[in-house]
């Protein structure tokens, strides 16, 4: 290897120890959960897993997987096409599609892929993708790699989209794509809105609902259920590795023929393997869960409105919102990564992000709640903030 590069990468990384904006990595010595013991530290409160129904460790959901690999073995050693769809890949592709309310799906080793490998397959020169500029960065790559042209609209900011949608009027093929859920500042995008105006101007709607699959929606289905629209939006993109038992995966969702066109033409699928059997069946075994258990979706409201009201109330003011993602912001990035080590100093494990995460200035801590968590682990989490904001003079 060329030592100039080591060397350059070597001092690009000492400088960001200086500047405290190093990432340092904790291990977990146990399966994710509300309490997991962390390497050095013995047992700490997760507050910054999207495991947000508590699945990732369910006993269902481990047996799921475990009959998966039991049955059909490690892996599939094969793509789709050649050899290695498995029976199992059928029974989950159907079981996804019928809880976001599609005709059809098609799953992916994450939900990266499925968002890399839609645009590019069914867009070309021809057309045009309008794209919210808070989305994913998955999504702002995947538009990247495709050959279509690219409008980008301020957050949220309908009267922006709809001057894109009449600037682009003369495009074979408009798709608006929007996050479901926004990972960092935790709103929800205004799907009612989103969907008149592609009515209107014919317009295709893509939504990227990872953060909101078994999130949103009195049965956790989604921004769609959420805003009482289930089965109206055209295409939607997920992931199986967050609500739906924190493994891998990912899913497009949509019609049926643009689901088989996918399998014809996308790319991340035709020359990746299949998603390995343990997380299709641990990710199957989430779902029926999910279904069988609506209540848990409501205590996931529930616990995030207490949580919400409890920072207020210690004089901390998250950033607004009804979702599970609970951010405060502290402006600096290295402010961020030093609330995040004191609150883990207390026991609470919440991680500070920064640039280039989210935007030079805006740096935070991002609080995400689980169904699984307690009111008592709640109120251990908010006495943390508390101590934390004192020592740090943030409140």
């Amino acid at each position: 290897m060329d030592e100039g590069l080591a060397r350059r990468l070597g001092a690009q990384n000492a400088r960001f120890r200086e500047e405290g904006v190093y990432k340092r990595l904790n291990h977990l010595e146990g399966p994710q959960g509300v309490r997991v013991r962390m390497e050095g530290r013995g047992e700490v409160l997760v507050l910054s897993s999207n495991n947000y129904l508590g699945l990732a460790s369910h006993p269902e959901v481990v047996a799921g997987a475990k009959a998966a690999l039991d049955r059909y073995g490690a892996g599939t050693a094969s793509v789709r096409f050649i050899c290695g769809t498995l029976a199992i890949h059928r029974e989950l592709e159907g079981a996804l599609a019928r809880f976001v309310g599609a005709a059809a799906s098609l799953t992916y080793v994450s939900c990266w892929n499925a968002n890399e490998g839609l645009p590019a397959s069914i867009l070309d020169e021809e057309d045009v993708v309008i794209s919210d500029a808070l989305n994913h960065a998955s999504i702002i790559d995947s538009v990247r790699l495709c050959r279509a042209q690219r409008r980008v609209y301020s957050h949220s900011d309908m009267v922006a989209l709809r001057e894109a949608l009449r600037e682009t009027r003369t495009f074979r093929t408009r798709l608006v794509v929007t996050d479901g859920v926004f990972s960092m500042d935790g709103d929800t995008a205004r799907l009612p809105d989103i969907l008149d105006l592609a009515r209107e101007h014919d317009a295709v709607v893509w939504v990227d609902d990872s953060h909101a699959t078994g999130v949103l929606g009195p049965g956790g289905r989604g921004t769609a259920e959420h805003h009482g629209m289930l089965g109206q939006v055209d295409l939607v993109t997920s992931t199986l590795g967050k609500a739906l038992g924190g493994a891998a995966g990912g899913f497009t969702a949509g019609p049926e023929e643009v689901v088989d066109y996918l399998v014809q033409r996308s790319r991340p699928q035709l020359f990746s393997n299949a998603l390995p059997p343990a997380v299709a069946g641990g990710a199957l075994a989430a779902l029926r869960w999910i279904e069988a258990h609506p209540e848990a979706v409501a205590r996931l409201h529930g616990n995030t409105r207490y949580f919400r009201e409890r920072l207020l109330e210690i004089g901390f003011r998250p950033m607004e919102g009804d979702t599970p993602i609970v951010p405060i912001l502290l402006g600096e990035t290295s402010k961020a990564i030093l609330c995040s080590e004191k609150l883990l100093d207390r026991g609470v494990f919440v991680t500070g992000f920064g640039y280039p995460v989210v935007p030079q200035g805006t740096a935070r801590v991002r609080c995400q709640i689980s169904a699984a968590h307690t009111r008592e682990d709640l109120d251990f989490a908010c006495d943390a903030f508390r101590r934390v904001g004192v020592e740090l003079g943030l409140l």
